[in-house]
């Protein structure tokens, strides 16, 4: 039997609902249940792929290729179950179903409405495919409140009523704001928090209070009392020195306890939580410490929340710490990159910093330092060297406008699952890219192979541009080799310099399929290389 337990926000946004979510079904995993996790966003595009990541975060992909909200990446992290296109929703894609079914007749005869309409798409989209699930967790973005969740709310309130208790759970996240002129937490934003929320029908059975300190008992039972919620489930959702605290903290708060208890299951097998202490102790010991350079264009941790989080991973495994110096694109200098021990590119769209993210290569492949390029980086590697070591004037992307050289161009046909897929430079831009996971092979003797030590893999992609294969044999005979590529032999995936202990670029995205407890090998060998345990030679003298 399915259980679901939806999760709602109160008072602010980005308090931590992703987490709460990932932390809970990793606990109750920990107990052996099987867990899902789904979000509801209410906002009306698609799906975030057409957003900026300076407002929404970044966009995670799943193996399957659709272009999600971020909080799907901290499912798949702390839980290892691979996300998937019916686990993420918006109210957009809600509408464009909605519409398309009215155009083609299938409400004849009836005015479609809010209810029972949309909220039956809503449910539908909750409820299915969970056949191996025994907790199904929904997120629902936002804050109580916001008008344009309304319907999801409903929704969820009508699961409720039709499945009863002992098949659905309400948990509210709220927070407790401490006011340093009065010295203390205060509960009156939780209170109408909640009321706000019962007064759409949704009595929460829990809540969890985010807070930046201790919250002493009194103020959870003053909570308890003004919220219908009994004490034990007033629970604190304290601040954690890194996130990979947070499931433990949670259960030791007795979240997942309450949780079974709620649902009249028993609470005697313990979870089995050695990773997570083991990932929290290698963190709370981390020997050495690096530096490095990501040259982007998003001054926002959260537009590139995976690949922090796999530098992260490519530490543990070293034993370091893995330090970020973040440098615009547009304003970087040599000066900056003095003191970093490696430099890493990024994924991205569009010419702005794109001179800097060139120079970014120039000065990795010239003094040395480890470079890593990913997707956007990978490609302004190739062009890098095509201009200056395989002297090829003019070589450029068509991202840019046409060109010349087209060095990479836009990818207008491709083979997925053995079917071909076609793609226009008209086309819309929303889910139009080459998306989720593709088969790369790796030629063996280079570094990409002695990384993966595998010639056959798969890994998530998310752009239309590609570097042009036509241009393999110039730049080769500069030096970049092509050490990954489609199994049909047209589409470039790993490239790296020969003469340099460490310079990888690559077209994919494989910060997406990083893990706490299975890093990925690309950043676990990066890591090192900047640590200095490949033979790095010392940098130029910068003036």
């Amino acid at each position: 039997m399915t259980r679901y337990i939806f999760i709602t926000g109160g008072v602010a946004s980005s308090l931590g609902k992703g987490l709460a979510a990932a932390s809970l079904a990793a606990v109750l995993q920990a107990r052996g249940y099987r867990t899902r996790l789904r979000k509801l966003d209410p906002y009306l595009n698609i799906d975030p792929g057409t957003m900026s990541p300076i407002q929404h975060g970044e966009v995670f992909v799943t193996e399957d290729g659709a272009e999600t909200d971020l909080d799907l990446g901290h499912y798949e992290r702390f839980t290892g179950v691979d996300a998937r296109k019916g686990d993420n929703v918006t109210a957009g894609k809600i509408y464009s179903t909605l519409l398309s079914k009215e155009r083609k007749g299938d409400y004849l005869g009836g005015t479609v409405q809010v209810i029972p309409h949309v909220t039956d798409l809503i449910k539908n989209f909750i409820l299915k495919d969970v056949d191996d699930t025994d907790f199904m967790l929904c997120e629902i973005g936002g804050t109580i409140g916001d008008i344009e969740g309304l319907p999801f709310y409903e929704a969820i309130r009508q699961i409720g009523y039709q499945l009863g208790r002992d098949k659905t759970m309400f948990i509210h996240l709220t927070l407790l704001p401490y006011i340093p002129s009065a010295k203390e937490l205060k509960t009156k934003p939780t209170q109408h928090s909640v009321k706000e929320l019962r007064s759409i029908g949704i009595q929460p059975n829990m809540i969890l209070c985010r807070a930046d300190r201790k919250i002493e008992p009194d103020l959870l039972k003053k909570i308890a009392l003004f919220c219908n919620v009994p004490e034990e489930d007033v629970i604190p959702a304290l601040d954690a020195k890194n996130i990979y605290e947070v499931p433990v903290s949670y259960h030791e708060y007795g979240l997942d306890t309450r949780v079974l208890k709620y649902f009249g299951i028993s609470t005697a097998k313990k979870p089995d939580l050695k990773n997570w202490d083991g990932i929290i102790k290698t963190i709370k010991n981390l020997k050495g410490e690096v530096t490095v350079a990501i040259v982007g264009k998003y001054n926002l941790a959260d537009a590139y929340k995976s690949l922090l989080e796999a530098l992260d991973h490519g530490g543990f495994a070293n034993n370091t710490k893995v330090k970020v110096k973040w440098l615009d694109a547009e304003f970087a200098t040599a000066a900056d990159y003095k003191n970093v021990d490696a430099i890493l590119v990024p994924g991205g769209f569009g010419e702005r910093g794109a001179k800097g993210k060139i120079d970014a290569v120039r000065y990795a492949r010239e003094n040395k330092i480890p470079y890593l390029g990913i997707c956007f980086g990978m490609q302004m590697a190739v062009i890098e060297v095509a201009r200056n070591l395989a002297k090829i004037k003019g070589a450029s992307t068509t991202e840019f406008g046409p060109c010349n050289e087209p060095v990479v161009g836009l990818m207008t046909e491709w083979k997925k699952a053995g079917k071909k897929e076609k793609r226009g430079s008209e086309d819309d831009l929303g889910g139009t890219m080459r998306l989720g996971a593709y088969p790369c092979e790796i030629k063996k003797g280079t570094k990409a192979y002695e990384i993966y030590g595998a010639s056959k893999i798969s890994e998530r992609h998310r752009h239309r541009y590609e570097v042009n294969i036509n241009y393999a044999p110039q730049l080769e005979k500069a030096g970049l080799t092509i050490s990954g590529i489609s199994p049909d032999g047209r589409l470039p995936e790993i490239v790296e310099m020969k003469n340099h202990p460490w310079f990888v670029a690559v077209q994919f995205h494989p910060e997406l399929k990083s893990r706490p407890f299975d890093p990925h090998p690309l950043f676990v060998s990066f890591v090192k290389a900047a640590m200095g345990k490949v033979k790095v030679a010392k940098p130029k003298k910068v003036a």
